[in-house]
């Protein structure tokens, strides 16, 4: 039996996956263990009803990822028809709009594609990868310190709204739940037995399914039954890229997420960015802005991904930044086994519908109303689309066999929180921990201005063409990586991000 080491969200995600490597289980069985455990538990974080990437890389063998990503719904139905939709405001992250409700939710492919993952690697039965998260839900799970921030914020607009879900967020005085809090989900755990005794297609073409499709069409949804039995998980080949020997593999288009890193990595390289001074903070922020500027304009919304993509990395490696100014919620589990097979999920439910389906407790994404991730509009995309995405699993394998598994939540930082990590560990030398634990800079558009979002403890002072917003210390903002590692000489161990709660834990062998 392998020994298999996981670093995943919470502590109840992370001991699903050690539970399910106890049982015989390998990298793959305990990743989508803990995500499923994550997307079952982390309130307000992430929901099961979403989407998800899993990058696999066998020990012997090329490395693939399966895109079981949300897609636009809407086959079958008659032109014209109104989706129901409120546009809500929060505070969080410094203030912050999305739209929920029936009409914001996309198709779920997540449970598809831990089913083709499974089917295609695992060690164990489909059963035993829902069965820890069941007991979870039935026996009561701490809400943690990530949920009890963001429903701080959410839990009226976004998990108010219906009042069979906010029972499921909220203590019976109508205070949110609060981290530490212990709460169980009977429906859920009730709903994922029917889903381990009958497989993922209970979703895309049985009772739960057909539970969805129902609500839907009653309460303004887009979900029809053809969107559900014609949804399919797609094996791709992954994005991949070399840096200092290391052979690094992440999640490839139409996602975005995974070709912006890799463009991030290749000017981190082309430039001769080597560490964390002032000089070459300036060169690492220069290289962020230009290569998230040219997402803005060429990646994100409804246009031909796969050519951007490839002028992308066109001028990265070019190394040129001034052409390329011509031109929440998500959970992440990491997992490796000592025969070298190596898995990461980051999987995402949007900013949340606020929407069960009805009598089952299964939280429903709210794709379709990520503002940020929209700008085409809401509904504007072809029917079997994929969404737009940033997340980016990733495998790193290294000329002497070291492999480093890892991704992070965190919308639009998801790419610098990981190039970071890996530019850290590969280029600087750091360890693991330290290369996680970092101060992280960010590039991006706050409040109408270009920003370099910082921090403490990093030096601006060269930084040019950028304002700076120091946050008062390390933030969730700026994702939470969670990372596992092996190497023939220290085995097996990992790293999670002080910025959010996270777990780590061993499971199997003797």
């Amino acid at each position: 039996m392998s020994r298999t080491v996981i670093a995943a969200a919470s502590t109840v995600a992370a001991e699903a996956g050690a539970s399910v490597a106890d049982l015989g289980g390998n990298a793959v069985d305990a990743a989508v263990a803990a995500t499923i455990a994550s997307m079952s538990t982390e309130l307000g974080i992430v929901s099961p009803g979403g989407g998800a990437f899993i990058t696999i890389w066998p020990p012997r063998g090329e490395p693939e990822v399966v895109d079981a990503y949300a897609e636009m719904p809407g086959r079958g139905l008659i032109a014209g028809a109104t989706p129901a939709t409120e546009r809500v405001h929060m505070e969080y992250g410094g203030g912050m709009d999305t739209v929920v409700g029936w009409g914001s939710i996309a198709i779920p492919g997540a449970f598809a594609g831990f089913d083709v993952a499974s089917s295609r690697y695992g060690a164990v039965p489909w059963a035993e990868l829902l069965a820890p998260t069941v007991d979870a839900l039935r026996r009561g799970f701490p809400v943690s310190q990530a949920s009890g921030i963001y429903l701080s914020y959410s839990h009226e607009v976004i998990y108010g709204w219906d009042p069979e879900v906010a029972p499921l967020y909220h203590r019976s005085d109508g205070a949110p739940v609060e981290s530490g809090d212990i709460v169980t989900n009977m429906l859920l755990a009730d709903c994922l037995v029917n889903l381990a005794d009958e497989g993922a297609d209970l979703l895309y073409r049985g009772e739960l399914g057909m539970a969805l499709v129902r609500a839907s069409e009653e309460r303004g949804g887009l979900i029809t039954k053809h969107d559900l039995e014609e949804y399919k998980p797609v094996v791709r080949a992954p994005s991949r890229i070399g840096l200092r020997g290391w052979d690094i593999a992440t999640n490839a288009p139409p996602a975005v997420g995974g070709i912006t890193m890799t463009a991030l990595l290749t000017l981190i390289e082309r430039n001769r960015i080597h560490g964390w001074t002032a000089p070459e903070v300036a060169k690492y922020a220069a290289a962020q802005n230009a290569v998230f500027s040219f997402r803005r304009s060429h990646l994100d919304g409804d246009t031909d991904r796969f050519v951007g993509s490839d002028l992308l990395l066109t001028l990265a490696e070019a190394g040129d930044l001034a052409a390329f100014h011509r031109s929440p919620s998500t959970v992440h589990a990491s997992a490796v086994d000592d025969t070298g097979l190596a898995c990461s999920i980051t999987a995402s439910a949007g900013y949340g519908s606020g929407a069960v389906i009805p009598g089952t407790g299964f939280g429903l994404n709210n794709s379709l109303g990520e503002l940020e991730l929209t700008s085409e509009g809401l509904h504007a995309l072809a029917v079997g689309t994929r969404l737009l995405s940033n997340m980016a699993p990733t495998v790193a394998r290294s000329p002497d066999g070291e492999i480093i598994v890892l991704g992070s939540p965190g919308a639009g930082r998801i790419t610098s929180a990981v190039a970071s990590v890996l530019m850290n560990h590969i280029v600087c030398g750091m360890d693991l921990e330290t290369a996680v634990a970092h101060p992280r800079i960010h590039a991006e558009v706050f409040e109408g201005a270009p920003m370099l979002a910082v921090e403490p403890g990093i030096d601006t002072s060269k930084v040019q063409n950028l304002a700076i917003r120091t946050l008062p210390a390390l933030s969730m903002y700026f994702g939470g990586v969670q990372a596992a590692m092996w190497d023939g000489e220290s085995g097996l161990t990992g790293a999670v991000d002080p910025r959010r709660t996270g777990a780590i834990r061993v499971g199997g062998g003797s």
